[in-house]
């Protein structure tokens, strides 16, 4: 009898050892807050030191992660904390090799992606409640730039504003552990912040030539809310000479640029959460054939692209489609390792 009650006591350990250790493995999920214009990681501030991800291979127009522990090593070696993405990423393997490198993930939804994980059909919130539980996951972001094209939304932005902000609210009651930011293209206007209220950290696509100093005290003056720069950053060709760089392929206009903005962005940390500089790897697809590099293409407001004012769209990356780092590339790593990853 003293064995079997010894049997049964030894079994009732082992049954809530299993459950504690399964309770602890099922739980991934980190918790992200907002405290006055800080993020706060498991109730610590963060500062997003990152970059913008997009990888498309030469010849293609599409996404792939195919080159995706080559890229983490890369962006681990430059102090890369924080990634990115324009449309979510659906493959957990994808987004445990990001979680293992030790970086965060910023998730984007587009409005009207054919109903895959989009605002419009309402299937992004599918995506919210499939990964909220994923460590990776840093903030959840709806649109990029879409104060640029009101023609989407029957000429009047209020529409699009009123869907962000809905859509947020949907977020919040689903996930209350991370975040909802937009990516707004430069400082918003009173409509924008008025019917934008579940809004918790606003991303501004930023491009004041090689300074964006002005866009802190903008900020500061019309919210008290967090904000960081969503996309920054210079190219590295020139389409004509000027400031003593000279025109065509141009990595030093590019790294001279970058160091001036990164500069700017992490000497405004109490107004700047940080930045995702665009962008990680040149994309081929953007302008001309997909298979060679083509000097071109067309962004909106885009004028104080540094130096030349024109946005060069296949030459943004701090390293080549091939992933040789770029002199830009030294610059981003001098200052993101300089950065202390908390404030």
């Amino acid at each position: 009898m003293h064995k079997f009650k010894q049997k049964i006591a030894i079994s009732i350990l082992i049954m809530i050892a299993a459950t504690l250790y399964s309770c602890k493995t099922v739980v991934k999920s980190e918790s992200v807050t907002v405290s006055g214009r800080q993020l706060l990681v498991n109730e610590t501030p963060y500062t997003i030191k990152g970059i913008c991800y997009h990888p498309v291979p030469k010849g293609s127009d599409q996404r792939s992660f195919d080159n995706l522990t080559e890229d983490l090593a890369l962006m681990v070696e430059a102090g890369i904390n924080t990634i990115r993405v324009y449309a979510p990423i659906d493959d957990e393997v994808v987004l445990d090799q990001i979680q293992k490198a030790g970086l965060k993930v910023i998730i984007g939804f587009g409005y009207n992606q054919g109903g895959n994980y989009d605002i419009l059909s309402g299937t992004f919130i599918n995506y919210v409640n499939k990964y909220k539980s994923h460590s990776a996951i840093l903030m959840w972001e709806l649109g990029n730039e879409y104060n640029y094209h009101p023609e989407w939304f029957d000429g009047d932005l209020k529409n699009w504003y009123n869907a962000m902000n809905n859509a947020a609210q949907l977020i919040h009651e689903n996930d209350p552990a991370h975040p909802v930011t937009t990516a707004h293209g430069e400082l918003p206007d009173a409509l924008a912040l008025s019917l934008s209220p579940n809004i918790d950290v606003w991303g501004l696509n930023v491009y004041r030539w090689d300074n964006p100093s002005t866009i802190f005290s903008e900020w500061s003056a019309v919210s008290s809310k967090p904000m960081y720069l969503s996309e920054a950053g210079g190219d590295s060709y020139m389409t004509i000479s000027k400031d003593g760089y000279e025109q065509g392929i141009n990595e030093k206009v590019q790294a001279d640029a970058n160091k001036n903005i990164l500069k700017a962005v992490f000497k405004a940390s109490d107004i700047c959460l940080g930045v995702t500089l665009f962008s990680f790897t040149d994309g081929w697809w953007k302008a001309g054939n997909t298979d060679s590099q083509d000097p071109g293409g067309w962004a909106p407001n885009s004028s104080g692209v540094p130096y030349d004012g024109t946005p060069n769209e296949e030459y943004w990356g701090i390293v080549d489609i091939d992933r040789n780092k770029k002199e830009t590339y030294q610059v981003v790593k001098e200052i993101y390792k300089s950065v202390s990853d908390k404030k």
